[in-house]
This record gives structure tokens, C-alpha cells and sequence, in this order.
């Protein structure tokens, strides 16, 4: 008797439709590649360039602080964080011109004039403890309550948001209300 023969499955084009199917995986999935904190870093200093210490008035700064179990403190007073773009509006804004809030400055903008700015400057501390979850949940409380000045600004000057705006107004509404926010090195307070 012969020996038999077993049928086998033709396999050659196995790597082909594997590579095939890899190609319209990686095309098709979406990455989430918006993941962190948009900022435009200060461009280094030259070695020649002489170090000032700027003063700034007591006034002009508030100071946010996180601690390791993610308690929110603004100014003197503990806040929650659903309270924190409201009270940094206020602070840049200082709508009464109370002298406990920032001062304000008149500059000529150019295209646009004469505008009341803040020296308004938000200083954000957090602790080494502090959970990444905070530290965003604070940045975007404080990123929105910029954007809500520009947006208000932007509606009263040219009655469309911020976005909306061209490239000029989107400079003026920026130089009118300016982003200043300090962030100081974490600090470990848990230890002595």
C-alpha cells in the first residue's frame, strides 16, 4: 500500500493578507495624540543676557496652591475647584477696581487703542504629592477663565468669541488680556 497523501492548506499568502490586515488597522485606528498641556515655552535666554529680578507688587499676584491630598487654596482662602475660574475672573479682571486686586495699566494696542490691562499674574504651586489629576483639573480652570475674559472682550469689541476672530484681533484680544501665569517648582512639604 501507497502512502497517503494528507491535504494540506495552502498557506503562501498567509503574511500577505496578515500584512494586509496590519496596514488597515494602522490606518484606520485614531490615536489620541492631544494628551497634555499646550504652552509656548520663554525662547532661552542668551549666556551674555544680564538676570533681573522683576518686583512685583503684592497685589498683582494670586497665588494658587495644590497640596499632596489636592486641596486647592487661592489667595488666603481654601476654595473648591468648581469656585477657581470665578475668582481668578474676578482677580484679572477687577471689575470694581477694588485695591485689593490687581492694578491695571492703560497701553495703546496697536489697531485697537487705548485699553485698561492687568498686571494680574496667577502664581500655581502644587505639592510633589500632588495627583496629575488636580494639577489639570486646576490648569484648565485657569486656562478657562483666561479664555472666558477673551471671549467677553471679543463679544464687546467685535460681537463674535474669541476663535471667531482674525489673526489681528485674535493679537489685540491677546495683548488686552494677557495669560500670565507663573508656575513655581513643586515642593515637597510632606517631609521636614
Amino acid at each position: 500500500m501507497g502512502k497517503k497523501k494528507t491535504p494540506a492548506i495552502n498557506s503562501s499568502s498567509t503574511a500577505d493578507i496578515a500584512f494586509l490586515l496590519l496596514c488597515y488597522f494602522l490606518m484606520t485606528t485614531t490615536m489620541d495624540s492631544k494628551t497634555g498641556l499646550q504652552r509656548r515655552l520663554p525662547p532661552m535666554p542668551d549666556k551674555e543676557q544680564k538676570v533681573e529680578d522683576i518686583k512685583i507688587n503684592r497685589r498683582n499676584i494670586i497665588i494658587v496652591r495644590i497640596n499632596s491630598a489636592d486641596r486647592l487654596l487661592a489667595g488666603s482662602e481654601p476654595i473648591d475647584i468648581s469656585q477657581l475660574k470665578d475668582k481668578i475672573k474676578e482677580f484679572i479682571s477687577n471689575p470694581a477696581d477694588d485695591p485689593n486686586l490687581p492694578e491695571k495699566e492703560t497701553k495703546v494696542i496697536e489697531g485697537y487703542g487705548e485699553c485698561p490691562v492687568t498686571k494680574g499674574v496667577i502664581s500655581l504651586q502644587n505639592d510633589r504629592g500632588t495627583s496629575y489629576r488636580a494639577y489639570i483639573e486646576v490648569q484648565n480652570e485657569l486656562v478657562k477663565a483666561i479664555n472666558e475674559l477673551r471671549d467677553e472682550f471679543s463679544m464687546k469689541n467685535w460681537g463674535k468669541k474669541f476663535a471667531s476672530l482674525n489673526e489681528d484681533q485674535q493679537k489685540i484680544v491677546k495683548e488686552a488680556v494677557p495669560q500670565n501665569i507663573s508656575e513655581a517648582e513643586p515642593k515637597d512639604t510632606g517631609k521636614k
